[in-house]
């Protein structure tokens, strides 16, 4: 399973090759109600978080995204940038991250674990956990569309796990051996709206990314190919 995302900034310009890139159910939903269904969570007021990243630092982005929806203020991102070179990951020896040393090619450095979410949102006070569709079934912590409905019905914060091409609708670069596409970036998951099949996204690798609206099916098949990883938080977004 593949958990360092090497994510960096979507190509605008041809400098640029590649875009930066609890444990049980909860019931209360936080809907805006459609006629055929339910938006959970809150995409409209979680937009204003969302920053485009300039280095292979999707996972950074991403947390001081759901800083900011947590505490009321965002770290930007030489400040997280400088928390995560100046922190040991919790997975691999060294720092959770660091900047590449060409700035010129943001994909020249070596991204970020995801499993180090969870440490980076504690730094800031934010309590979170992360689970995927292997770990459940030992941790008991809930992954999947019902439960990501749950978590932002119930006003959690919650990160996940894509492969970036399939999103952006791009030839699909990060596979596995055998050719199956693999996660490669993370986004902020700041609703589902089921009535038209569409789940909302804060994501820092495309400068469309404020609020990216991507089909639920889409979204689906792109999720899996990390075994539907996701972390959520602890606590309730501030109002």
């Amino acid at each position: 399973m593949r958990s360092r995302l090497l994510c960096a900034a979507k190509a605008i310009l041809v400098t640029l090759v590649i875009t930066a890139a609890g444990a049980t159910a909860l019931s209360l939903a936080s809907p805006a109600s459609a006629a055929a269904g339910i938006t959970y969570g809150n995409p409209a007021a979680a937009a204003k978080w969302w920053r485009y990243q300039k280095y292979d630092d999707c996972v950074l982005m991403a947390s001081a995204d759901v800083v900011g929806q947590m505490t009321g203020s965002e770290p930007s991102e030489d400040a997280i940038i400088n928390l995560a070179q100046s922190t040991p990951s919790t997975m691999h020896p060294g720092s959770i991250y660091i900047r590449p040393t060409d700035e010129k090619n943001p994909n020249s450095g070596n991204g970020t674990s995801r499993l180090d979410i969870p440490a980076l949102l504690g730094h800031y006070g934010v309590g979170a956990q992360a689970t995927d569709e292997i770990t459940a079934e030992t941790t008991g912590l809930a992954t999947g569309m019902k439960a990501l409905q749950h978590y932002l019905g119930g006003g959690r914060a919650v990160i996940v796990s894509v492969n970036a091409e399939m999103i952006w609708g791009e030839p699909i670069e990060s596979k596995d051996d055998d050719g199956n596409p693999v996660s490669d970036h993370a986004v902020v998951v700041t609703g589902v709206d089921t009535a038209g099949s569409v789940v909302h996204l804060n994501d820092s690798g495309t400068r469309s990314g404020r609020d990216e609206r991507i089909p639920l099916d889409l979204f689906t098949r792109a999720w899996a190919t990390s075994h539907y990883f996701l972390v959520f938080t602890g606590g309730t977004i501030k109002p």
